[in-house]
């Protein structure tokens, strides 16, 4: 039976052809909208320009959650709080390309990098009558959808339908708050779109039939299906294992990996269309894998999405997507140039061994507790920022000089008068500066200095915990590294969260 519903219909405008400018670079971590396209992903596609590296992490919009209350400042909300150099919150009514859409139901589609236990989303959309030209604020935008969520995967719900309020007609910006259950922070996307008008009736695509499911030689399941909608060419299959997505495909077969010997499985297929439409659900089929008595020769998946979160002159900090293996003990090897370097059981790991202004090219790899090694990752290169040039010493004799570093109670001579520097700085080249009485004060008008007293010692630092509950300002020590931290928090036993540069700092 086809269901028939209103919903909007999607097509992005833009004078660049989609697609033709799609970057080489691999996808990264975490999650972004491509359904309809959020304005960071139509930057790695091309139909933004002038975008900045936000090209290359579409899905690395994070920020503090609980917006509006708290997360990005007004102004910032488009960056995530001025993430990539802040380019995204540049808000004029020509600068970005647009969705067109209609008023009524609207899906939202997610794609998840590193689908992260999940409270929620919430999705906001600017006002009637808001300004165009100005970067966005919370007062400019009215929450019109929210879609709770049990704290499970992100990837157990990754399609919503919102609707488009019909008082919306225009140019518009969306935007989707995705918050994080176990974290700290929340994922924010905008999504620019033209409203023209209401909906039209479309007819949802016809069930899946003839589902199959087979155990394969490596021991993943190999899933057919009959195509029932040969007239249409916008049609995606939804496959879930057990009621829970497994994954999607664009064709009529899918091959999951992800399971374990001697299991049961239930699977189900779904047809959508672009206007998010779905058919009934297929018939469901059972297969139960053979139990695997001989010694295990099967390697774990892929580590996927290989990215830098942070590169410095000192360090590369590494993330990548977990691996899948049947035993559940999955380690991961870290190359470098060709070598391997680290050995972790975390998705992440910081090269602090590196050299500034020198390009260096990363793999991974997942292996077992039999030893079998996966395929490699995707090759990462990564390359480090040239160490800044030291700032010149001030001129012998005690001469000015406008390009020099000084600090508070510096003496120099300048066109024959004598000063001292109020404050610490470093010049700019400007010989203006050394008029500016912030900066310096003839030494016949400075007064005595006062006596300072000591600023007291801060007490030896606590070995960070995990589950710890911190102030802003504590110290801790992690592997040898003393950490302040950036805001109070309660952890919630993940080590990785010493690494997480909204919550510590290194000192």
């Amino acid at each position: 039976m086809k269901l028939a519903r209103k919903i909007a219909t999607l097509t992005v405008t833009s004078g660049l052809a989609i697609g033709s400018f799609a970057l080489a670079t691999p996808v990264s971590a975490h999650g972004y909208l491509d359904g309809p396209k959020s304005r960071a992903l139509l930057c790695k596609e091309g139909a933004n320009l002038n975008c900045g590296s936000v090209v290359f992490e579409p899905q690395s919009l994070e920020y503090l959650k609980g917006f509006p209350q708290s997360g990005p400042a007004d102004g910032k909300i488009a960056s995530a709080n001025g993430q990539f150099g802040g380019l995204l919150d540049q808000q004029t009514s020509t600068r970005w390309a647009k969705t067109d859409i209609t008023s009524g139901p609207l899906l939202m589609d997610w794609t998840y990098t590193a689908p992260h236990s999940t409270q929620g989303w919430s999705y906001y959309m600017t006002k009637p009558g808001w300004d165009q030209n100005a970067p966005l604020t919370r007062s400019g935008l009215e929450k019109i959808a929210t879609v709770d969520h049990d704290g499970s995967k992100a990837f157990t719900n990754p399609d919503h339908v919102i609707n488009i309020p019909s008082n919306r007609n225009g140019y518009h910006v969306i935007l989707a708050v995705w918050d994080i259950a176990d974290t700290v922070n929340a994922f924010y996307n905008v999504i620019d779109v033209n409203v023209n008008g209401a909906g039209e009736e479309v007819v949802a695509p016809n069930a899946p039939s003839n589902l199959t499911a087979l155990e394969n030689a490596a021991g993943g399941v190999e899933l057919t299906w009959a195509d029932s909608n040969s007239d249409r060419s916008d049609v995606t299959y939804t496959v879930a294992r057990d009621g829970v997505q497994a994954g999607k495909s664009s064709g009529t077969s899918f091959t999951d990996l992800e399971v374990v010997p001697g299991a049961t499985y239930q699977y189900s297929v779904t047809a959508s269309d672009a206007q998010g439409s779905q058919s009934t659900q297929s018939a469901t089929v059972n297969v139960t894998l053979a139990q695997n008595v001989d010694a295990d020769v099967t390697a774990p998946t892929v580590p996927s999405n290989l990215h830098t979160m942070q590169v410095t002159a000192t360090e590369v900090n590494l993330m990548w997507g977990e691996s899948f293996d049947a035993s559940g003990a999955v380690t991961y090897n870290v190359y470098r140039d060709g070598y391997l370097r680290h050995t972790t059981q975390m998705t992440m790991w910081k090269d602090t061994s590196v050299v500034a202004g020198t390009t260096y090219q990363y793999v991974v790899k997942a292996i077992d507790s039999s030893n079998n090694e996966s395929v490699s990752s995707n090759v990462l290169n990564a390359s480090t920022p040239a160490a800044p040039a030291p700032a010149p010493a001030p001129e012998s004799g005690g001469n000015w000089n406008s390009s020099a570093a000084y600090q508070t109670g510096d003496i120099v001579t300048f066109n024959g008068t004598t000063y001292r520097a109020v404050q610490s700085y470093q010049g700019a080249g400007d010989d203006r500066w050394i008029d500016a009485l912030s900066l310096w004060t003839p030494v016949a008008d400075v007064a005595p200095e006062p006596e300072v007293t000591p600023a007291p010692v801060p007490a030896l630092a606590e070995q960070w915990s995990a589950t710890g509950s911190y102030q802003t300002g504590d110290r801790v020590v992690s592997n040898g590294v003393t950490y302040e931290a950036v805001q109070s928090y309660q952890g919630a036993g993940d080590p990785r969260w010493i690494d997480a540069l909204s919550l510590w700092k290194k000192v």
